[in-house]
């Protein structure tokens, strides 16, 4: 019986290619985001925010990056759980840095959790998770064989 767990994690390029994948799709879209990119125990690995972006967006984005690597799960995808159960729902504000807010995404390999992606700023959710997903898909095509 194995008693470790190996884990593969992002590293600090990969997390640089996010970065700029974000931020070129901000510029697209013309809005102005924090990008947080955290390995998969939540660790910041890479973290920008655009000029003209809110303060308070840095934590919001390094909090969605945060939950997605806590919970496996899209902070979108998150919601959906919590929001039936009213107990849960509430639970989930006294957890520090955990957030339901739509904007987060894991970072997959071959399945595995190797990271999350955290995106706030001058935008809607809709936009910071369209940005999430240009920065996911950048991820992906680095590691594509």
């Amino acid at each position: 019986m194995n008693k470790l767990v190996w884990s593969r994690n992002i590293t600090r390029v990969l997390a640089r290619v996010a970065v700029d994948a974000a931020v070129g799709k901000s510029t697209e879209l013309g809005v102005c985001v924090s990008i947080a990119v955290v390995d998969s125990a939540g660790h910041l690995v890479c973290f920008e925010r655009m000029d003209s972006a809110p303060f308070q967006t840095a934590k919001i984005a390094v909090d969605k990056a945060y939950s997605v690597a806590g919970n496996g799960m899209a902070t979108h995808e998150f919601w959906e759980v919590v929001r039936q159960e009213e107990a849960l729902l509430h639970g989930v504000a006294t957890i520090e840095g955990a957030t339901i807010i739509g904007g987060g995404l894991p970072v997959l390999h071959d399945g595995e959790l190797i990271g999350a992606v955290g995106i706030s700023g001058k935008s809607s959710m809709n936009q910071d998770r369209e940005i999430a997903e240009a920065a996911v898909e950048a991820v992906a095509a680095c590691l594509a064989p």
